[in-house]
């Protein structure tokens, strides 16, 4: 009995012991929060916290793909993945922060589909000539970011003619934002039927495509109901901790010089994606590009075609301004340039660790923009 314990620890690779080390600082960000410490103490412990709460999170639906598939897997990770940025995003809109949800949502975009597809294909790529995935498959889900890249660019021309109009004197400025707020709200009910049937296609008449290279395991309750009371347990405390978050990022931004726009976008977007970082590397380090692809390119689709629709509706519901879908124009052009390199390196269905690189490499152009922006 006492020598099993050593074990299992033996048998944990380096990165989960420090991972479940870290599980620490969720104490620790409430107790800092209660002794009155700064606000960017409070942040970095609160954003230390949800990383290894993140990667439970990853490793549980991990252990749901393997028997469910690569398909059912990839959208549970992308899902359980984006309920962390889900959390973030609706504390922030409660407190009037939309700016800072708005550009959460580009940096979940670009940060899924540069940063952890980026890592995801040089970590695979890294010890060998190349890694395959199903092209049909990797060219449906393009699509549909194609599609939200395009939802985005509509609202910010449509805002720059209003603008114009209003300039000219043919709108005025309450008409100009009750329009914009109606074109939003239809818009993202469009978003949100495609969002539905992207997931029949992916589930119901297409659902070979998204098989992976590998069969699934046949299902165990034991490992399956811990993984699922893993999720359940480790979403309420990713809402505890997104609340401390949430609640210091304003001083803590203040305090690193960040601006509210460069900590939506870097900050609290890679904070919210720790789930799919791990999950969607470990599948890449396995040679499965198939669940990697659908994690990474998959949660970028939940977040444009589900998560922003849903700020849209709930808002309508908070007392305060709503939420509309009008992003600035760089965060358009992100968007379109992670959209657009995306669809280059899902064209072939191989992906080797240069193209990752190259991800990556865009990535950082982009956030030393956003780090200067205004």
């Amino acid at each position: 009995m006492t020598a099993s314990v050593p074990t299992r620890l033996r048998e944990r690779p380096p990165q989960q012991l420090l991972l479940r080390s870290l599980l620490a600082f969720v104490l620790v960000a409430p107790i800092a929060r209660l002794a009155g410490a700064n606000a960017l103490t409070v942040f970095l412990c609160s954003a230390i916290a949800i990383v290894p709460l993140a990667g439970l999170m990853g490793e549980a639906t991990e252990t749901l793909a393997g028997r469910l598939g690569a398909g059912v897997g990839g959208l549970l990770n992308a899902t359980f993945g984006n309920a962390a940025e889900l959390i973030l995003a609706l504390v922030a809109l409660s407190r009037g922060y939309h700016e800072v949800v708005k550009a959460s949502l580009t940096g979940s975009i670009i940060g899924n589909t540069l940063l952890v597809l980026g890592v995801s294909m040089v970590a695979g790529g890294a010890r060998r000539e190349k890694q395959v995935f199903d092209r049909a498959a990797a060219a449906a889900s393009s699509t549909l970011l194609l599609l939200a890249a395009i939802a985005l660019v509509v609202p910010a021309a449509f805002h720059l003619a209003a603008e114009g109009a209003e300039a000219r004197g043919a709108l005025t400025a309450v008409r100009e934002s009750a329009i914009e707020h109606r074109l939003s709200l239809l818009i993202a009910a469009v978003l949100f039927v495609a969002y539905l049937l992207g997931l029949f296609f992916s589930l119901r008449t297409h659902r070979h495509l998204y098989a992976g290279s590998t069969a699934p395991a046949s299902p165990s309750h034991g490992p399956v109901a811990r993984a699922v009371v893993t999720l359940l347990a480790a979403t309420v405390l990713v809402a505890w901790m997104s609340e401390l978050l949430v609640g210091a990022i304003a001083g803590a931004s203040h305090a690193l010089g960040f601006t509210a726009i460069f900590a939506g976008v870097i900050v609290v977007a890679v904070v919210g994606n720790a789930a799919e970082h791990s999950t969607a590397v470990r599948a890449a380090l396995r040679d499965q590009m198939d669940l990697s692809l659908n994690i990474a390119i998959g949660s970028s689709i939940q977040i444009a075609l589900f998560v922003a629709p849903v700020l849209v509706f709930a808002s309508r519901l908070m007392a305060g301004r709503a939420m509309d879908l009008i992003f600035t124009p760089f965060e358009v052009l992100a968007v379109i340039a992670a959209t657009v390199i995306a669809n280059l390196v899902a064209s072939d269905g191989e992906s080797n660790w240069l193209e990752g690189a190259m991800l990556l490499a865009v990535y950082l152009v982009l956030g030393i923009a956003f780090y200067f922006l205004p």
